[in-house]
């Protein structure tokens, strides 16, 4: 994997004759090096996650777009480091923005992420399966919820690519931050992203997935093994969230334990829905 260092921010990087990509200055515990939009086409093109509101971001977009048509801003989901700077190059180059639909949920948990854009307002909502075409680029919506629930990835045909925003990254684990944030729906778009024939994935942050499947297949059984050590302490009579965490998370940052406590809640939430867990006033039980 690059290092940090190595991700230039402000540049124009062709992945393939249909994808460039452009990183935003935005690197941080949770966005690694930072929030990846993506050019997708030639001439009249498509961008993947126009990202956080920075003035400078948006100026690197236009310039490395000089001389083309924006025929559709496109977001994966409404976090503030994804579809803020979707209503500046939306004013600068009249594109429509398209693609998941708005959702300005707070919650009062600790996040690990961005909260939502309340300002997001897309001129038209994809559907799981629409297709946004352009002259030489066909992107299918694929409905990913569990991150978010308005999470979309975006599958561009002709390089058999999908762009996975949140939903999977290779340098780390998704967070699942209820009450929008869902474990057993994220559990269900993984399984879905199992059975597809991707050959790449292009998330939001971080480095590109060359065996996309593996991934996948790794996910569901890192997932798998939480819900396990979670039973396993209940079993125990642990049901505090965060002694849970400081048991199951040992060796990292403690910054990172409240971030962690979202994703434990989350499988809490998901076994209290399936009969094997009980909430007990601020602490869980096994059902």
């Amino acid at each position: 994997m690059r290092r940090m260092e190595d991700w230039p921010t402000g540049k124009i990087e062709r992945l393939d004759p249909l994808v460039r990509r452009v990183l935003a200055p935005n690197p941080s515990a949770f966005t690694f090096s930072g929030t990846q939009s993506y050019i997708i086409g030639n001439g009249a093109v498509a961008v993947i996650d126009p990202g956080p509101d920075n003035a400078e971001h948006v100026a690197a977009l236009l310039a490395g777009l000089e001389g083309e048509t924006v025929a559709a801003i496109v977001c994966t989901h409404t976090h503030r480091d994804h579809s803020p700077a979707s209503r500046a190059l939306a004013a600068a180059t009249g594109a429509p923005i398209i693609g998941c639909a708005p959702l300005a949920l707070e919650d009062d948990g600790p996040r690990a992420d961005a909260a939502f854009d309340v300002d997001y307002a897309p001129d038209h909502v994809l559907a799981d399966g629409e297709i946004l075409s352009g002259a030489d680029w066909t992107l299918e919506a694929v409905a990913t919820p569990g991150h978010t629930s308005n999470h979309l990835c975006f599958a561009l045909r002709e390089s058999n690519v999908l762009f996975s925003g949140d939903h999977v990254m290779g340098w780390s684990t998704t967070i699942v931050s209820p009450p929008d944030g869902d474990m057993a729906a994220y559990m269900q778009s993984l399984a879905l992203l199992q059975e597809r024939e991707d050959a790449l994935y292009y998330p939001a942050h971080g480095p590109a997935v060359d065996n996309p499947r593996r991934l996948v297949r790794g996910l569901i059984g890192h997932r798998k093994q939480r819900e396990g050590q979670i039973m396993r302490l209940l079993e125990k009579g642990e049901g505090d969230v965060r002694a849970m965490v400081a048991s199951m998370y040992r060796g990292i940052d403690p910054g990172l334990h409240p971030a962690a406590a979202r994703s434990v809640l989350a499988h809490l939430l998901d076994l209290e829905a399936r009969g094997l867990a009980v909430r007990r006033d601020e602490d869980w039980a096994k059902a």
